[in-house]
This record gives structure tokens, sequence and C-alpha cells, in this order.
């Protein structure tokens, strides 16, 4: 609890007085990627990263109505007026914030001023979703200092609607979801359309070590708002034959084959891995189950080869760092994490084989790549909570 004692000091010394603690876990998605925005299957876990919000009340009844924040990682603080909140985001920390209060409100919820700390060790940029770590823990926080109780599906929806219609990042509702609802030593099956969940046992002889490959190629996004493009385009075809497809959640590989000839090429591939990732999801959640690791890692890499060859958001660095783990023993499966282009690869590796599997994977790379990988060595962590023992 050393970060959180620092952090009640921090803020007690900014803001003189003492406050209640929150935090939120960022995640790694073990398997299941670009499912999500086709109302599909997931399958993240909470680690063991954090976002820590300090929350106290305003110190004078001149501030009831401004929100002053101060984030340890940026060194910055930022004042809001809660009467007029911006009405744009600003590519800038403070959107983050910013907009779960503004996704609040729209709720009807509102609340005084406060003054708030903010402060993370989930790895920026690492596909690990520090985003909506800050922006659950923002929320949970300001949900207690108004007093109102949620249930945490319908927090997860708020942190999304505030990356969606603030931010504006088109997100799906994985990574809010599993910061809130993580369990530890569990990953989380999760259905995007109903948001029914089930956890799925991650013992302590198994342990999560994510890779990153340092790199995140420059037309990453542009390349990710195109392969979504290419899904739409292709329900639009299936829909002429099975108009009660809403989404690729509703139909199956075998459905789809007939109409494929009616696809562009790069069309086909972007649909056909997101139906066989469904399908691998559910696979693995049963291998899970009978706790048969083998199985799930093998599911692991075909959903790699199904993201480097159909879906295309692999990138030669993270095909590196895939092989390479593969060669180890102990490790039951590797795959790339997250949207792609660069990021991270995560790894299901026998826990008393990491360190070994950890050096020799991060000496090879930089063998072969020049690049030293950071590696983090993760485990399924609870989601979003008041933290009390300071």
């Amino acid at each position: 609890m050393s970060q959180e004692k620092s952090i009640q000091d921090i803020h007690f010394q900014r803001f003189g007085s003492r406050g209640r603690a929150f935090q939120a876990p960022g995640r790694v998605n073990l398997i299941g990627e670009h499912t999500d925005t086709s109302e599909g299957f997931v399958m993240p876990a909470a680690l063991d990263f954090h976002t820590v919000a300090v929350i106290s009340p305003a110190n004078s009844s001149k501030q009831e109505d401004a929100a002053v924040i101060h984030s340890e990682n940026f060194q910055e603080s930022v004042t809001l007026n809660l009467k007029h909140l911006p009405e744009h985001s600003r590519g800038h920390w403070s959107d983050y914030p910013t907009g779960v209060l503004w996704s609040l409100q729209q709720r009807g919820i509102t609340c005084k001023g406060f003054a708030m700390t903010l402060r993370g060790n989930v790895p920026q940029g690492a596909g690990l979703s520090s985003s909506a770590s800050v922006e659950v823990a923002v929320a949970i926080a300001v949900l207690a200092h108004a007093g109102v109780d949620l249930p945490k599906p319908e927090i997860a929806l708020l942190c999304q609607k505030a990356e969606n219609g603030f931010v504006g990042a088109q997100c799906g509702i994985m990574d809010q979801f599993v910061s809130c609802c993580g369990t530890r030593d569990h990953a989380l099956l999760l259905d995007c359309r109903t948001l029914q969940y089930d956890l799925l046992p991650l013992p302590e002889s198994v342990r999560l070590v994510v890779c990153n490959t340092m790199v995140r190629h420059s037309n990453a996004d542009g390349d990710y708002n195109s392969r979504r493009a290419d899904v739409e385009q292709g329900v639009k075809i299936l829909q002429r034959h099975l108009p009660q497809a809403r989404t690729l959640r509703d139909m199956t590989e075998a459905e789809m084959l007939p109409y494929a000839k009616e696809m562009p090429e790069n069309v086909l591939r972007r649909c056909r891995h997101v139906l066989s990732e469904n399908r691998r999801v559910m696979e693995a959640a049963e291998a899970l189950r009978q706790h048969d690791f083998v199985r799930f890692g093998t599911l692991m890499h075909k959903a790699h080869i199904s993201m480097r060859e159909d879906y295309q958001a692999s990138c030669k660095e993270a095909d590196i760092l895939v092989e390479l783990a593969m060669q180890q023993p102990g490790c039951y499966g590797a795959r790339i994490t997250g949207a792609g282009f660069g990021g991270c690869t995560v790894n299901l590796v026998e826990a008393d084989r990491v360190p070994v599997f950890m050096e020799t994977v991060s000496a090879a790379y930089r063998a072969a790549t020049g690049i030293q990988a950071e590696m983090y060595l993760g485990r399924a962590s609870n989601g979003a909570g008041e933290v009390t023992s300071l």
C-alpha cells in the first residue's frame, strides 16, 4: 500500500485535507480481439497495475462548484467549473476525468466541489488500458463523493460513454467493464451485447507475462479505423442474405461462407477473423474451466495467426516476440493483445518458468530487433473499489 500512502500524503500537502482513496486496474485481453465492437465475446483479466484517485470535499463555499484535479503522473493540475464543463476534448490528460464528469451529468448525477489527486502505474501507450483505469477510478471516487451507489456494469457503461462521447475514442465496453468487475486470479468471459459475464480460474500455477514491443506504428489509428470499416461493409453485404443479423455476432463462419465471393478480399478476411475469434473465445473458456492450459495456449496462438493473416493488425516486432515466446519451455501460448499495429503481447507461462522466460525472450528480442522490450509480470486482480487500509 506504499503508493496509496504516498498519494494520501501528496493530497494532504496540496489540498490541506485527507481524502478517500479509490483504485481501478488496467487490463490485458487474453483472447477475443476486435470482437467487442461487433457485440461479440472477449476474455480480459484485470491486472495488478492501478490508477488511484484520492478525493476530498472543497475547502470553502467559494469552491463548491469547482473540481480541482491534480495528476501526479503529469505533474499538472486543472480546475473545472462543475456548472459549465468544457464541451469538447482538447487532447489532454484531463479529457478523461472531464469526460467522466460530463457522462455523469448526462446521467443526471451532479456533485459539489472537490479536490482530487490521481496517480497510476499502468504503463501508458502499452495497450493495457491506462485510460479506462483513470476513467473508472475517477467515476467511483466522484460517485462516492456524490453519495450515489450504482452497479458496476452501469459505471462501466458511463465510463465508456465518456470515452466515446467526450474523448472521441470509439472503444468497446471491454476495458471499462473488466476494470470495474475483474476478480483476483480469474479471467472474465464477457458477452459484449448482454454484459453477462462468467469468471474463469487462473490459478497461481500460471502467470501472465506481458511483453511490450516498444513500437507503435504511425498509421495505427488509420489502420484501426479502416479495419472497422471493412467489418461494417461485410455486415451490410451479409445482411442482404441474413437480414436478421445485426452484427457479426449474429452469424457463424459457416453461414458467411456461401456469400464470401460477394466480398472484397480484405472485407472477407476481417469478417473471418471476427467470426473465428468469437468461436475461439468460447473454446478457450471451456479450456480454462477444465484447467487445460495446453489447449488454451493453442487457441491463443491461433488467435495471433488470425490477427496477423486475416485482420492484418500485427507487426513484425510482435510476430518476433510471439515466435520467441512459443519456443520457450513452460510457455503455453502467446499472442498480440490490444488494438494491434505494435503494443504488447500476452503470454501464459508456468509460474516457476517465468524468470527464465522473461530473461531469455528479452535477450533474444534485443538480438533480433535491437530493441529492449519491457516485461510486465502480471496477476489477475480485483476490479475497482475503495482502498481502506491507509
